[in-house]
C-alpha cells in the first residue's frame, strides 16, 4: 500500500526534525570532548576518561551513520521512492514505518535477511 502524499509529507517533517536533533547533539558533543583537558595526572582518571572518549566516538559514529540513513530516506520521499520495499517493491507497512522511519525492508524481506544472516553465523 503506497503512502499518500500527506503522509509523505508527514514523513519528510518527521525525517528532517530527527536529523537537526541527532546533529545538534552530535556537534555539542565534539565541542564538549575538545573542551576537556587532554592529560589527567591519575594514570586510573587517565584510563576512565580514554574509555569514556572511546565509547563517545562510538555512539558519535553511529549516530552520523543514522543521519545518513536518514539524509537517504528523505531523498527517497522526494523521489517518491519511500515506503517502497528495496528487495520486493512491495509497500512497506505504515506502522513499520513509523517504528523505524530509516527502513528500506519490509517485515517479510526483514525477516528473511535476518534469518539468512543467523544460518551464516
Amino acid at each position: 500500500m503506497a503512502l499518500n502524499k500527506e503522509q509523505l509529507n508527514d514523513f519528510e517533517i518527521l525525517l528532517k526534525k530527527w536529523r537537526d536533533e541527532l546533529q545538534e547533539t552530535h556537534s555539542l558533543s565534539i565541542q564538549n570532548m575538545q573542551e576537556e583537558p587532554g592529560v589527567y595526572p591519575d594514570p586510573n582518571d587517565q584510563a576512565s576518561i580514554e574509555t569514556e572518549r572511546d565509547f563517545d566516538i562510538r555512539i558519535k559514529d553511529r549516530e552520523r551513520q543514522l543521519i545518513r540513513k536518514i539524509d537517504q530516506a528523505i531523498v527517497r520521499v522526494r523521489e517518491d521512492q519511500y515506503g517502497i520495499c528495496d528487495s520486493c517493491g512491495a509497500g512497506i507497512a505504515y506502522k513499520r514505518l513509523m517504528a523505524r522511519p530509516v527502513t528500506t525492508l519490509c517485515i517479510e524481506c526483514k525477516n528473511e535477511q535476518e534469518q539468512g544472516e543467523r544460518t551464516h553465523t
